[in-house]
């Protein structure tokens, strides 16, 4: 410690002489040429620059933010970040793989995520810090895992994000009947999104309350007027609920580990850790609260669309339409509810957008720490609420992504660093001892898990 008040006295010291030199000039500017002016005046400006980079460095390095969430903000986070592609587009997408069985895929995949869950649960609360499983592989397993697992998650999620502004962009053109690339809203979103994170923790934790809040309202007003309907006139649709041969089986896993992509938004909350209050206590119940209702909200939706029109109909759907829940209220003809709907799968676009540059700028903080990515990444503002350098980056890479990504291969390269990322984060969770942080998830559970995860490979 003393050698950092040695050195923060020697920038003093030099930004002195400097500012002595032009007070010299400002006094006697016939003893003093202009070219050594604008020599003295560029070596102060980058000797003073160079200590406050230094010192902000010194002090900042180690420095944590600040913890603001609480249970109901954790949980809302999650939220945020499962109710977006997963409930408006992927089961109309695994309808289409399986048919009716897709409820049990439903099921399967909530059951295999809620193991999953408990794992990271239990790794955040023993050690709730940013940066989620990057940072479980560095601690509990080796580096390289660690390494592996923060490039694959700010690789694989920021093409997500770039596929989620090109969506919300796609959306919205195709609700207003514009014909404008999708390039013309995306980027604009994301610089706002961006700004919205830099403002800090709070403010984003509040917009993504009013996001989930709109979301949950649109979705459960679906499900309350197609659901009733098509449980008196179509029953028939929800059968057969298991696949009837060896291809349909196929289907089937398909379509579970379609599902179980969907459901791993619940790693958002692991990810900002250390930014949740009474972190052992606050996060392993926000992760259970949002896995069953997820799991709830996935099954009911499910149920209301594929008794609505067949599972065969919501597949083509899925695959014709932009928003699928949309085109079965339009069948019913209830066109202003089929409007809010489409609304609510807009606004859970930028919702997921919102998580998921919060989780990638928390990733690359922790990969600052680490020396992984520049240090200047683990540099906080002022208040502790947010890394700049880190949020500042990930919304040039976002941006650049969504000028130049292919968004075709975005999901099936999401879900395979996915899988990889949790088998990661079970192989974690066998290494932690009872009494570091909460109960400690039964052996047969992780092994399990990492096992299913590598299996779907």
């Amino acid at each position: 410690m003393r050698r950092w008040v040695y050195a923060r006295l020697f920038f003093e010291l030099v930004e002195l002489c400097a500012i002595s030199a032009i007070a010299m000039f400002a006094i006697s500017p016939h003893r003093v040429h202009y070219n050594q002016l604008l020599l003295i005046g560029a070596k102060s400006i980058c000797l003073y620059s160079w200590k406050k980079i230094f010192i902000m460095k010194i002090d900042l390095h180690h420095a944590m933010l600040t913890r603001s969430l609480g249970l109901w903000g954790a949980a809302t986070m999650g939220l945020g970040a499962m109710l977006g592609t997963g409930v408006f587009v992927t089961i109309g997408m695994a309808a289409g793989v399986a048919g009716p069985s897709v409820l049990l895929a439903i099921a399967l995949a909530a059951a295999v995520a809620a193991c999953n869950a408990l794992s990271s649960a239990q790794l955040a609360a023993a050690h709730p810090v940013s940066g989620g499983t990057y940072e479980y592989g560095y601690r509990y397993l080796h580096p390289t895992f660690g390494f592996a697992a923060g490039w694959m998650f700010l690789c694989a999620k920021s093409a997500s994000a770039a596929t989620a502004a090109l969506g919300f962009s796609g959306y919205v053109l195709h609700a207003a009947g514009w014909s404008l690339p999708k390039t013309s809203l995306a980027i604009p979103l994301i610089v706002v999104i961006t700004f919205l994170v830099l403002a800090g923790i709070k403010k984003s934790n509040a917009a993504n309350i009013v996001i989930v809040s709109f979301t949950l309202f649109t979705l459960l007003l679906f499900v309350l007027l197609a659901l009733p309907r098509s449980w008196r006139e179509t029953q028939d649709s929800l059968m057969p609920l298991l696949p009837q041969h060896k291809d349909g089986w196929m289907a089937f896993f398909s379509a579970t580990a379609l599902m179980f992509v969907a459901y791993t938004g619940y790693g958002r909350i692991a990810t900002m850790g250390e930014e949740v209050k009474e972190p052992r206590r606050t996060i392993p119940r926000a992760i259970i609260a949002v896995m069953i209702i997820s799991a709830l909200l996935y099954m009911a939706v499910g149920m209301a669309a594929i008794g609505s029109v067949g599972a065969g109909e919501l597949g083509r759907m899925t695959l014709q339409h932009a928003a699928p829940l949309e085109a079965i209220l339009q069948t019913r003809n209830l066109p202003v509810i089929a409007w809010i709907v489409a609304l609510g799968a807009i606004v859970a676009m930028v919702g997921v957008l919102l998580n998921l540059i919060l989780g990638l700028s928390r990733v690359a903080l922790a990969m600052g720490r680490r020396g992984d990515l520049p240090a200047s990444f683990s540099l906080l503002n002022t208040t502790r609420t947010t890394p700049t350098t880190a949020t500042i980056a990930v919304g040039m890479v976002v941006t650049l992504l969504a000028l130049i990504g292919d968004i075709k291969l975005t999901w099936s390269f999401s879900a395979f660093t996915v899988l990889v990322y949790y088998a990661i984060t079970n192989l974690a969770a066998l290494r932690t001892k009872p009494g570091g942080g909460g109960n400690r998830t039964p052996v047969r559970v992780c092994f399990t898990n990492a096992s299913t995860c590598l299996f779907r490979l």
